[in-house]
């Protein structure tokens, strides 16, 4: 089920709306991620918080990118009577999967196509995640101010974005690159991708996302009216990723593709080895020639071509639809298609695309 809530202000005013709105929903994910931190790291997850956060230093980058979102997530806690740091790790979802360099959950698959003629410009994902999460798909919507136009953003209890599109048509959905390298002083990317939502200005958003330092290896598929961008970002690099398809479309899973600032011991992926000493029998490969074989060539991609790519379970082992087997090995916790049109609008579903139907949301001008 697909929880919708609505908030308004800035800053802290934002966080305590969403703690005091979800507080017993905050409470449960706290409580599931630390069941399932003990089970899996087999430590304790309360040490397992103190180590991550003696290693975590993100506070100065995002107080001097993004000061308001610090706020937003004193507020959540505030409003949610939960500790800041319960909070907070639920905001450096990619940063603790580093931290404990977790390959297990991540499956996201991703896809963009530009508007062309009459056709809007899109721009789609699975968003996959820990199996603990189920349930907890919330749809928020931040009204607009004068400061920030309005947002749409999937996420979950606690947290202050998965990804979104605001009123605007600027939309960014993401995918781990566990593989690049990564700084525990940098921007953590729930972070970047509010930075990006929170932009109107195509100029000054392109160089916010090449610029920036990046905390973690994230690739960024972002939208803006119409156009679309392709971003892998590591800790020292950001590298545009076009794969130059006569229809303009870009995809994306799990592994790098033209960014080489990969860890040591994951130089297999590095892009510029040969085809022969690539993983390739890695789930991401499989989900990454799966998506390509439906979208590359296509002339008219439309809703219901992301659709059926999302919904594919091309490879029995390693589909780019993932159900929930409870297995640990993750699901897809909501698919996400945003239509970058006259009038821009998401649609989401609640867990896998194959099991569920796509709720569409619209700006509250366009209602």
């Amino acid at each position: 089920m697909l929880k919708t809530v609505t908030f308004s202000g800035t800053g802290y005013e934002l966080g305590m709306q969403h703690g005091k709105a979800l507080k017993p929903e905050i409470a449960g994910i706290i409580a599931a991620w630390k069941k399932n931190t003990s089970a899996v790291l087999e430590k304790d997850a309360g040490v397992v918080l103190d180590e991550f956060f003696a290693y975590a230093q993100f506070d100065e980058a995002i107080k001097r990118w993004t000061p308001d979102l610090y706020d937003e997530v004193r507020g959540i806690a505030d409003g949610s009577g939960q500790a800041f740091h319960d909070v907070m790790v639920l905001n450096l979802l990619d940063e603790f999967w580093v931290y404990v360099n977790n390959l297990n959950n991540h499956h996201c698959s991703g896809v963009g196509v530009p508007a062309k003629g009459n056709r809007p410009g899109y721009i789609s994902q699975n968003m996959d995640l820990e199996n603990y999460t189920d349930g907890y798909q919330v749809m928020m919507r931040l009204e607009g101010n004068d400061h920030r136009p309005e947002q749409l953003i999937l996420t979950h209890p606690g947290l202050i974005a998965l990804n979104g599109l605001n009123e605007q048509g600027i939309g960014v959905c993401v995918n781990t690159l566990m593989q690049l390298r990564a700084s525990s002083t940098g921007l953590p990317v729930a972070f970047v991708i509010r930075r990006i939502l929170g932009s109107t200005n195509k100029e000054d958003l392109l160089q916010f996302i090449q610029t920036v330092p990046h905390a973690s290896g994230q690739n960024y598929l972002i939208g803006i009216k119409g156009e679309v961008f392709d971003f892998e970002a590591s800790a020292h690099q950001v590298i545009r990723f076009n794969p130059m398809n006569e229809n303009g479309s870009v995809y994306h899973t799990n592994h790098p593709l033209v960014n080489d600032d990969v860890k040591p011991w994951f130089s297999a992926f590095n892009p510029s080895g040969s085809n022969g000493s690539k993983p390739v029998q890695d789930n991401s490969y499989f989900r990454f020639k799966a998506v390509e074989q439906r979208i590359s060539e296509n002339a008219e991609v439309s809703e219901s071509t992301l659709m059926a790519a999302l919904r594919s379970r091309d490879s029995q082992n390693n589909p780019v639809c993932r159900s929930n087997l409870g297995n640990g090995q993750g699901y897809t916790f909501a698919s996400v298609i945003m239509t970058m049109a006259e009038k821009p609008y998401i649609q989401v579903t609640a867990g896998p695309p194959d099991e569920s139907e796509y709720q569409r949301f619209s700006f509250s001008e366009n209602q």
